[in-house]
Order: C-alpha cells, then structure tokens, then sequence
C-alpha cells in the first residue's frame, strides 16, 4: 500500500460572516513557489460563497482574504456557490463550481485571466427533469436502478415555484485540450461522466445533452467497483497528466451503520483516449481516520478537489468532515506505481 502522510488541517472557519459556518472543498492551483487555493465559505444557513487565500509553498498559509472572492449574483446561484475546481487551459482559467438555487444544484463555469476577475458562464450542465434524462438514456440500454434511487427527488417535480432537475455536479475540466478539444468530467450519480471532444461551450445546446443522453452509457467512464466506493463516486481533483496516464484522484463513497463514508481514491485514465480507464487502486487512497474527518458538520468524511505536485510530492487537499480544509500527501512516483499494479482486465 502507498505510505500518505496527513499533513492536517490548513484552514479553518472564522468568526467572519461568510465563513463563520465551515470551509471545505478547495480548488487549488500552483503558479511558482506558491499555491491558489479557492475554498467553499460557508454562513449561517448554508449559504455558500467562494474564499481565496494562497500557500507559500503547499502547507504555509500567507494570504487569506476577509470577503469571498466570488460571491452569488444570479438566480441559478442564489442560495451557494459550492465545491470549486479550478484549471488553466492555455491562457485561461477555468474555474468549475455547483450552483444551487435552493432546489437544484447544477454545474456552472466561470473564467479568469488573472485569478481577480472571473467572467461567469452559467449553468454548463444539461437542465432537464429525471424523467427526461431517463426515457432518453434508456433508449439504448435499460439503467442501473441507483440512477433512479438517486435522481427522482422522491417524486417532487416542483419544490419553492422551481421545477426540480436531475442534479448534475462535480464538473472538472481536463488542463489541456486533448486532441485540439476541451474535455471535462461530470456527475449524475451514482457514477463519473466523461465528455470529451467539444470546440467550443456554446456547443452545449439542449439538443447535444439530447444527442449525448441517448448513447449516455458510452460516457460513463468510473462506476462503483469495491467496497470503499460501492454506494456511489464521484469527481475530486483536476486530472494529473502524467507519462502513464491521468491520474484521477476522486471520491468514493460506502454506506455504514454510522451513515455514508466519503474517503478519496485514485485510477489511471488513457492519455489520449479519457473514456478509457487503464488502472485503479482496490483500496482507498485515504480515508477517514482522524478526529477532524470523523466529527464535523458532516461526520466521515475525506472529500479531495484540489492537488498540486512539489518535486515529486503530491498534495491533495480535501474537505474534512464538511467543515474545515485538510492536506494529505504522498510520493507521486510510488502512487503511479502502485496504481498501474491494478490494471484493469480487459
């Protein structure tokens, strides 16, 4: 098994307004000697914004703003601006985040150019009912029924004067297009979409999610497999490029007699080919284990969005127990290893 250290807790809430309720689930991203690090800031009532502060080095906190960076401005965002991820994409930032409205949560972009100023895009994501989702995905194959348990919202179609959606989140883009094209995950659960080869997101019309729902199965590029990740996964980190692949750090979850366990693991993706997954660890990468992952806002829980390498060290933040932002790393040479000893049997 692959040696972690857990570095420990690098952020936690303050007694100012917009974080006075936790912070979790980084966005991260190094430039130099330093690291961005774009959080979750959570206030009374659950009401999400985005915070900055930036690392000196990985762990060293040195700038930490008193305001959010990004806060809600439109109705789709109205109640939170949840979860972030960021990339660069040549000269661009691409700043990924859940915007929930109070009813739905549904991925949206922003981008930026100088990681001050961010250009907001909207919703990304397709916008339309389960039922719509399912008659057209079920035009090729029959669904696993946990797209169902998840997805139909109890029967509610409406909820607060809003039509309630399939909830599509943890959208993470690729950092480089990948044979001229921009490529990025997504996630309906209970598993991790890929969508690869797009020009351009004034693509994303109603009429491509069409196209794309009814051959949906050829998209889904990691399913529940073990026992860590049996209830559902989904998106963490940004994609790693590496010589044997990308390496995928992302989160799987398992029920237990104490609720869900949320605990980060890792797999291999095709260089050229991302719907192609070539190897995965058969264990956790890291789990729960530690007083400020087990108790929190939401007990049990690792949840990675945010990597940096530093020589041949990986970094991993994560949100810890859905309150405070944590570290964890390893050696990127002996991940890779450890992960290509569980290539997937053809």
């Amino acid at each position: 098994m692959i040696a972690v250290k857990k570095d420990g807790i690098i952020l936690t809430k303050t007694a100012l307004i917009f974080e006075n309720e936790g912070v979790l689930n980084p966005a991260a991203i190094r430039e130099g000697g330093f690291v961005h690090m774009f959080y979750r800031a959570v206030s009374e009532g659950n009401h999400s914004s985005i915070g900055y502060c930036k690392l000196m080095g990985p762990l060293e906190v040195e700038q930490r703003l008193d305001v959010p960076l990004i806060s809600p401005e439109f109705e789709y965002e109205k109640h939170g601006i949840e979860d972030p991820r960021i990339v660069k994409i040549e000269d661009l930032y691409y700043l990924t985040y859940t915007a929930y409205d109070g009813v739905n949560a549904l991925g949206a972009l922003a981008t930026s150019k100088d990681l001050i100023h961010f250009d907001k895009k909207g919703i990304i994501v397709p916008q339309m009912t389960y039922e719509e989702f399912n008659r057209l995905a079920e035009t090729d194959v029959v669904m696993d029924e946990k797209y169902y348990r998840f997805n139909q919202h109890n029967h509610i179609v409406e909820k607060e004067g809003l039509k309630m959606l399939l909830w599509d989140k943890n959208v993470i883009f690729f950092p480089r297009k990948i044979n001229g094209k921009l490529c990025f995950f997504h996630r309906i659960r209970p598993e991790i979409q890929v969508l690869v080869q797009i020009e351009s997101l004034e693509e994303l019309t109603k009429e491509f999610w069409k196209e794309y729902f009814i051959h949906f199965n050829d998209y889904v590029v990691l399913s529940p497999k073990y026992d860590h990740e049996i209830s559902y996964v989904g998106g963490g980190c940004p994609p790693i490029e590496t010589e044997l692949g990308w390496l995928i750090i992302y989160h799987g979850v398992h029920e237990s007699i104490k609720g869900y366990v949320y605990s980060a693991c890792a797999s291999m993706l095709d260089l050229e080919h991302p719907q192609i997954e070539i190897a995965r660890l058969p264990y956790p990468l890291f789990k729960p284990e530690e007083i400020w992952e087990l108790k929190g806002e939401v007990n049990n829980v690792c949840f990675p969005t945010g990597a940096v390498v530093f020589d041949d060290t990986l970094y991993i933040y994560y949100g810890a127990a859905d309150e405070r932002i944590a570290c964890a790393s390893m050696s990127l040479s002996e991940l890779l290893k450890e992960v290509m000893l569980n290539k997937k049997i053809k």
